[in-house]
């Protein structure tokens, strides 16, 4: 199989089985990353400058 025919065929598989996660469910990994960007951005001296 070919790089793509994989890639096609595990989507296919994905979206024929019912648990597939959606970006909404990702629970404590995406508090974390939004809790994160906020801790960065209410932070100046965080932020990089070039």
């Amino acid at each position: 199989m070919t790089a793509r025919t994989r890639f096609i065929a595990s989507i296919v598989a994905t979206a024929k089985s019912e648990k597939s996660k959606l970006p909404w469910h990702r629970g404590v990994a995406r508090r974390a990353s939004i809790e994160r960007r906020r801790s960065i951005s209410s932070d100046p001296k965080a932020l990089k400058s070039a």
